[in-house]
């Protein structure tokens, strides 16, 4: 029952909201003005409102009207019809109606034509036919509203980025869109200024591709068997692509679904297009290069900013090198080079910085594409894997445009070589592109800061001497003499104007900008300080700054001068340096572009003597992994080396191969074998056939000899061997100890019991005595059974503890091993029960302090048992059980059980990665091994690692990626790459076609094996 003062508390409640709520009925007229968006105004009954107008479509005054907050009402002058769609009629009975309230329902075809008032809360969007220009007036640059004060506009109205209210537009409408338009440049290159593509007879390269001989019937039989077997995979692949995913990225080959990562432009589509030409699917390319036609590059359904790395190397190097293979000018596809034009046209955007560096990842929206930008922090792949595919379309369009904006990109590459990194010839994983030296503007700026309060200080001292002044006294003062400390300051030769001086002045004698003291010294200034922010309408963009306001005037471009410089280390800390991901590709272009042909030696040398080891694998296998390095500038030092296994790094060997024949180095050739090798070991030693996404293994000493020797493998799997062989010797003498110290307590109970016999009668009498005598506590509160306790005690009663086993004597070395390893015993507490015997006392306490089910329980717990809290025999434990010493696990147990659990092959180490998502690169350079050495092994090798593949990665719509190729049989993960159709298939075709389709001497492949035609 609920207490007589909480229920009037309740009452008083409900009495207070039953009030409200009538008010809120009494003044339905409220609704009018009130915040509607969640719900759907009441139908009029039948009968009234019959004089009302139908809904009409929302108008642009009905857009204007929105700006105003919901909560807040329009003003009455303004928009009669909104006024009579939304006031309530002066009907008497409709203001006696009770109003209904309806729960919002999902638009539907029949709801579109909805009165405006049933759309959700917020600013509405302008709805036009599809040819008409789209008017978003939420949206500051194509507004029809007129210009705000900039002091009305400093804080982000809606602009892209805001997911939340991006979200409700896109379901407020879905004819909405925002597309990119060009926009003026802020950072032009002057004509004159333009480097030009390079004219002329290119230079002769040597013949790179191997001079087959005639192939015989039987091996051109197993030879056309087997390229048909690729072609039916293109085919199946392809088939559920354009079933299931057809103008999206990606199929998802089990569901049937589709995905799409890549701003939703059809990647699989594009990416694949000179596959299908390659492979005789000439009607499937036909229908894919007109559906071309059909991608907005100017929208994106999905995202707010273009991956500038995948897009050009998918898509325009895609829709080149479909130009290419289909005939050019000749081949009546013109709409792909049109395509590429269009898509270049908005990636040139991302040059549009002071330095010419690109944007990465770049806001293609007009509000953000139109402000200035800066190149931030970039990895050296995304920077460096431009080249081919602008050189190409300058080539093939004549515009100097393009060649300039990658050309400007290498020789900072150069530049930097030249001035030298950690690792002369190649590059760290990160590098800083901004162009601005900001640890030299921050010591500038610290010493302006230095110079101002000096000069400060030294007006201070020529002024006349003077009583003592108050802190604040002596801040005025400073103030007035700041003029003189600016001049000081400025004749120093300072690049820029230092921050306000009166403030410096304060800092120089101790106050801040509020005249309060305060202590302050060089390492006390915050970081901010040392990089001055420009003005709001002046602040550039970075990649994930979308949130912020675009600028509404052109911004002063003094704000972007800062203290010049190249291409540089990014980060503070240690450098990497690999052939894997993030660097990869970039050293795959230097011997495949002609202007990068004399960085590419430096690059190889650089590799061979850095990056370059032996594993130890079982067989002596002869084999090279590529490996990463990190380092503080000092390699000869503190380098560290990371002996990974990574698919990625399977280009290098198709990249030295390659490089071994333009330069005539027959050494390099004979590396690039090894590399190859070494991922063909990888994908034979793992149980689906399939190597791994990364992994390591254990490096040899030399490269000369590495026999097999597993116990230096299992020291690499454990490698706390010693670590772990020190805790059991410490565990071994600890337990020496342990049983000392028990016999030696045996030997002291066994002479204690001794005494007890000689004293039996005495104490027999004793506890009688004590038994008889009346208790008022629980019986079971003092007891005290020690676990060491022996079974053979003269002195207890038999009720008390249980009986001494057969043949149990008094000798230590017969006692049981049990008692052992107990921790030292304690004499026990004799009991004295209430009433009854001790049995039926014991037994009944712990019934109820226990709550058993049945007092049989009481006595089921063996007497060996080691508890804490239970019961031996029927007494009590108080004492906590003793706790567990298990031995550390040896170093063999370690690795066994290691071996067992993660299915590690021989040779390796760790699997850091066990996916296979589709990739290329180890049949890749399988393939240039084929077409530089000629050896048909290549084409064996490259077979088995094609069933593996097929076997695990089959689905019913294509081929999906699977989540662990340590497993005989991987589950499919339910992604299938663009590339998979782009480079895996075209690189197992082009293995079983002949020598003379797309020859190395002809064509050259960008990093996603599109062939670019060599020019004459």
């Amino acid at each position: 029952m609920m207490p007589r003062r909480k229920s009037r508390y309740v009452l008083l409640v409900a009495f207070v909201m039953v009030f409200m709520l009538y008010q809120v009925f009494k003044n339905p007229e409220r609704d009018a003005t009130g915040y509607t968006g969640n719900l759907k105004p009441s139908e009029p009954e039948k009968g009234q409102n019959a004089h009302k107008e139908p809904a009409k479509p929302p108008t642009a005054n009905d857009s204007a009207s929105n700006k105003h907050l919901n909560n807040n009402p329009p003003p009455d002058h303004e928009h009669p019809h909104d006024q009579e769609e939304d006031e309530p009629e002066q009907n008497p009975q409709k203001q006696t109606a009770k109003p209904t309230v309806k729960i919002p329902q999902l638009k539907t075809e029949k709801a579109k034509s909805a009165a405006p008032t049933e759309t959700l809360s917020g600013p509405t969007l302008s709805i036009h036919a599809p040819n008409e220009a789209v008017e978003v007036t939420r949206k500051p640059e194509v507004t029809k509203a007129p210009a705000k004060p900039l002091d009305e506009d400093i804080h982000a109205k809606n602009p892209p980025g805001r997911p939340d209210l991006d979200l409700l537009e896109s379901q407020s409408t879905s004819t909405s869109q925002i597309h990119w338009h060009k926009v003026s440049e802020h950072f032009p290159v002057p004509t004159d200024e333009i480097i030009p593509l390079p004219t002329g007879k290119p230079k002769d390269i040597p013949k790179i591709q191997y001079a087959f001989k005639p192939e015989t019937e039987s091996v051109k039989e197993k030879r056309e068997k087997r390229l048909a077997l690729v072609k039916a995979e293109m085919e199946r692949s392809w088939g559920g692509y354009r079933k299931f995913a057809w103008m999206h990225d990606e199929l998802s080959p089990v569901s049937g679904r589709f995905r799409d990562p890549f701003c939703g432009w059809a990647a699989t589509l594009v990416d694949g297009l000179d596959t299908l030409w390659i492979m005789g699917m000439k009607e499937e390319f036909d229908a894919a290069a007109k559906a071309v036609k059909e991608i907005d590059f100017t929208f994106s359904p999905t995202r707010r900013d273009i991956p500038v790395f995948e897009t050009i190397i998918r898509y325009l190097g895609g829709l080149l090198a479909a130009y290419d293979v289909s005939g050019g000018k000749k081949g009546g596809y013109e709409m792909l080079l049109d395509k590429a034009l269009e898509l270049a046209e908005i990636l040139m955007g991302v040059f549009d910085t002071p330095n010419r560096m690109p944007i990465l990842y770049y806001n293609w929206q007009p509000q953000y594409a139109s402000q200035p930008h800066r190149a931030t922090t970039v990895s050296v792949a995304e920077l460096g894997s431009m080249s081919m595919e602008f050189s190409r379309l300058a080539q093939l369009t004549g515009e100097d445009k393009y060649y300039d904006a990658i050309a400007r990109i290498t020789n900072a590459f150069e530049d930097l070589q030249n001035r030298g990194t950690a690792i002369d010839g190649i590059f760290p994983e990160q590098l800083d592109a901004s162009g601005c030296n900001r640890t030299a503007e921050a010591i500038a700026y610290q010493e302006a800061q230095a110079a101002a309060a000096s000069a400060s200080a030294a007006a201070a001292r020529l002024s006349e001497p003077k009583g003592h002044e108050p802190v604040a006294a002596e801040a005025k003062r400073a103030e007035a003499d700041a003029p003189l400390a600016q001049e000081t300051a400025l004749a120093q030769g300072n690049g820029s104007e230092p921050e306000d001086v009166n403030l410096l002045a304060r800092r120089a004698v101790g106050v801040d900008k509020d005249g309060e003291p305060v202590v302050e010294n060089a390492k006390d200034i915050d970081k901010k300080q040392a990089f001055p922010e420009p003005k709001v309408n002046e602040q550039p963009i970075y990649p994930g700054n979308s949130g912020r306001k675009p600028s509404p005037t052109t911004p002063d471009k003094s704000s972007w001068e800062c203290i010049k410089q190249g291409l540089a280390p990014g980060g503070w800390s240690s450098q990497q340096y690999s052939m894997g991901g993030s660097q990869d590709s970039t050293y795959e272009y230097f011997p495949k572009a002609r202007f990068a042909l004399a960085y590419a030696i430096e690059t190889l040398e650089a590799v061979k003597k850095w990056l370059l080891y032996r594993p130890m694998v079982p067989k002596e296998r002869d084999i090279l992994f590529s490996a990463k390095v990190s380092t503080s500038g000092d390699p000869e030092n503190d380098l560290r080396t990371e002996y990974e296994v990574t698919h990625l790094t399977c280009f290098i060997g198709g990249m030295f191969g390659l490089g071994g024949k333009i330069f005539d180095r027959p050494d390099d050739i004979e590396i690039a074998k090894k590399l190859t090798d070494g991922c063909v070991w990888a994908y034979e030693s793992m149980p689906s056939g399939i190597m791994p996404e990364g992994a390591s293994v254990v490096p040899c000493a030399s490269t000369q000899s590495c026999p097999w020797n597993e116990t230096l493998w299992w020291e690499h799997l454990d490698p706390s061997a010693d670590w772990r062989g020190s805790q059991i010797k410490v565990w071994e003498e600890r337990q020496r100890e342990k049983k000392k110290q028990q016999q030696d307590e045996l030997r002291k109970q066994s002479v204690e019991r001794g005494k007890t016999d000689l004293t039996g009668s005495n104490s027999a009498e004793k506890s009688i005595e004590e038994e008889a005598a009346p208790e008022k506590k629980d019986p079971l509160a003092d007891i005290h059974v020690p676990k060491d306790e022996p079974k053979n005690l003269g002195s207890a009663k038999k009720t008390e503890y249980p009986a001494p086993e057969p043949g149990l004597n008094k000798s230590p070395s017969n006692v049981d091993e049990h008692l052992l390893k107990k921790r030292d015993p304690a004499p026990p507490t004799p009991q004295d029960p209430r009433q009854g015997s001790a049995e039926e006392a014991a037994s009944n306490s712990l019934k109820d302090k226990l709550d058993l089910n049945n007092a049989g329980n009481a006595g089921s717990v063996s007497n060996d048992a080691p508890v804490s809290g239970g019961i031996v025999g029927k007494i009590k434990i108080e004492e906590e059980a003793e706790v567990p010493d298990p031995k550390p696990q040896s170093h063999e147990e370690f690795v066994k059980e290691k071996l067992e659990l993660e299915k590690i092959p021989p040779g390796f180490v760790n699997i850091n990665s066990r996916r296979y998502i589709l990739r290329p690169e180890a049949i890749e350079s399988v393939w240039y091994m084929y077409r530089i050495t000629g050896d048909p092994e290549w084409q064996e090798k490259g077979w088995r690692m094609w069933e593996a593949i097929i076997k695990a990665t089959r689905t019913e719509h294509g081929n999906s990626a699977v989540d662990d190729v340590l497993s005989e049989e991987p589950q499919p993960v339910d992604e299938m790459e663009s590339f998979w159709v782009a480079e895996t298939l075209k690189y197992f075709y082009l293995l079983f076609s002949t020598p003379d389709v797309i020859s190395l001497d002809d064509w050259v492949l960008n990093t996603e094996a599109h062939p670019f035609k060599r020019p004459v």
